[in-house]
């Protein structure tokens, strides 16, 4: 008895032919399916990927770019002001050094009517005058 209990439970527990057949079948068209599926992926991965990459970028660099260009003007400004200063620096300087050049003439012109005077006092006193010597 137990060999007749033993084949009806494998009976039960076999599937039949017609189920293994249909099981086969839903296989083999899911697997076509992923095939498919597979195949659209790899054509389209590559565009995608490519257009991902590229918007990335654009996202990316176009505030970066904005940035540059704003250092750059920015520096460009600041480079016309240092020049501007450098302009008028030299300008003062160059001022600075007339009116040194102005001074040193008006030393000499004073020195020169000082000497004129001391040479007429010597003539009016009648000739060459006696230094005196110093109190040390």
């Amino acid at each position: 008895m137990d060999d007749a209990l033993q084949r009806a439970l494998d009976r039960a527990t076999r599937p039949a032919a017609s189920d293994v057949d249909s099981t086969v079948e839903r296989a083999r068209q899911q697997i076509a399916a992923l095939a498919s599926t597979v195949a659209e992926l790899e054509a389209a991965l590559p565009s995608r990927v490519s257009d991902a990459v590229a918007d990335g970028i654009r996202a990316e660099v176009l505030p970066v770019a904005r940035h540059i260009a704003e250092v750059r003007g920015l520096m460009n400004q600041v480079i016309r002001r240092i020049e501007g200063v450098e302009g008028d620096l030299l300008a003062e300087r160059n001022a600075r050094v007339d009116d040194l050049s102005v001074l040193v003439d008006l030393l000499a012109a004073g020195f020169k009517k000082m000497d004129a005077r001391l040479d007429a006092i010597e003539r009016k006193l009648g000739g060459d005058v006696v230094s005196l010597p110093l109190a040390s």
